[in-house]
């Protein structure tokens, strides 16, 4: 793993096109090639470059290889004018032997439903070859991964435990150390990278949703979770990726970032965003947390709330990205949060409302909610009666043990 190239601090030709040195004359030329010209990447800003942005760091590793990449509708680098260029563009621009694109959930342009069977196909831009990393291939087969030298992973994560994109990494992980592939990430910022918070993951309770012992928020960028993957032993057999990462300048994990592209379609903003790990447990209730709305994880409700108690109402929509959203067509009954304040915290209150004012709670939790919550705990306690504090409160001494751990795998200053 290679600390010795984030760690440094100098910065190679500002047009970032002259670090691959083996190239044609034309093809540094910035005014033959302006699309390509990659923003400077000035110390002294404010302004957060990511991984994918410092072209300087990582073209040197990719010359003379043929080269994979992980990546969807969020992999993309600012050129000198703002412009979004995606990475896949980028690097075929720059003449690197790019073969073959895998997509995690959602598909390489981003707009699946969850849960949604992506299929192998084309980039019908490029025409790279597209492995789907969802469905019954979450894992890449050899046989995908073969004539492969390195593998990039650029994916912009949100910093839950149920956003499957750090369960690809775990899979993509796992693939290159098998095959003796080298994988290189690199970072972007967690929007939720300021908190950490929830129930830690129980081993019996594991799947997509859920690989391993962390809270629900917790606030690792995807350089810092892949350093945790390997440093912990999660891969099978306790097997280590060959790791090398790209960090980002300017970052810290207080820092607010404003994301250029949704990371997921029903994730269309801040505050989508800001909300989702909190209101991401109702999709184990009977509740819908915005699906087929405009305001994807900032409303909730649901036909059995009641309406003298909730006066906010919706009705969902059959859309992009939720073909088939929960009580479609049927009128919900919830609350609007789209003007809730900035949380540093999960918030539970919303989950223990809606749960105590569903006539038949016998029907409010299904069996996904055990595998969100990552353990039984949660819902015995919600059913129980207790309060949103209490439940928070026996959360603490997995949270401190966490942290302590998670300390070792930071990049940025927390």
């Amino acid at each position: 793993m290679i600390n010795r190239l984030f760690k440094s601090t100098f910065l190679f030709p500002l047009i970032l096109i002259l670090s691959c040195g083996n190239m044609e004359a034309e093809k540094k030329d910035p005014e033959k090639n302006p699309s390509v010209e990659v923003q400077v990447n000035d110390k002294t800003s404010e302004e957060i470059v990511v991984g994918a942005n410092r072209t300087e760091i990582y073209l040197p590793l990719l010359q003379n290889k043929k080269v994979g990449l992980v990546g969807n509708q969020s992999s993309l680098i600012q050129n000198k004018n703002n412009a979004s260029i995606h990475l896949v563009d980028s690097l075929l621009a720059l003449n690197v032997n790019l073969i073959k694109v895998f997509a995690p959930e959602h598909g390489f342009r981003g707009k699946a439903d969850a849960g949604e069977k992506v299929e192998d196909g084309k980039d019908p831009k490029t025409g790279l070859p597209v492995i789907s990393l969802y469905g019954s291939n979450k894992k890449p087969k050899a046989e995908q991964l073969q004539n492969i030298d390195i593998l990039i992973f650029d994916l912009q994560d949100v910093g839950a435990r149920f956003y499957t994109y750090i369960s690809s990494l775990h899979y993509v992980m796992e693939a290159c150390a098998e095959n003796n592939i080298q994988l290189l990430v690199l970072d972007r910022p967690n929007p939720n990278g300021h908190y950490v918070d929830g129930p830690i993951l129980e081993k019996e309770y594991q799947s997509f949703v859920g690989m391993h012992p962390i809270p629900t928020v917790h606030g690792l960028t995807m350089a810092e979770y892949a350093k945790m993957i390997n440093g912990e032993g999660w891969l099978k057999n306790g097997i280590l990726c060959d790791l090398e990462v790209v960090t980002m300048l300017n970052y810290d994990h207080q820092k607010k970032y404003s994301l250029p592209v949704k990371p997921s379609p029903n994730l269309p903003n801040e505050k989508s965003i800001n909300l989702y790990p909190s209101l991401c447990f109702f999709e184990g209730t009977n509740v819908n947390a915005g699906r087929g709305t405009n305001k994807q994880f900032q409303v909730f409700g649901s036909p059995y709330l009641n309406a003298q108690k909730f006066d906010y109402s919706y009705t969902p929509k059959s859309m992009d990205g939720a073909k088939n959203p929960k009580h479609l067509n049927v009128k919900c009954y919830g609350k609007d949060l789209s003007h809730t304040e900035y949380l540093n915290e999960i918030n539970l209150e919303w989950l223990i409302e809606a749960y105590q004012n569903t006539d038949d709670k016998s029907k409010f939790f299904n069996n996904f909610f055990t595998k969100l919550a990552g353990t039984k705990k949660l819902q015995q306690q919600i059913e129980k009666g207790l309060t949103a504090e209490v439940i928070k409160k026996s959360w603490q001494p997995g949270l401190e043990k966490f942290k302590s751990k998670r300390d070792k795998y930071l990049l940025y200053a927390n």
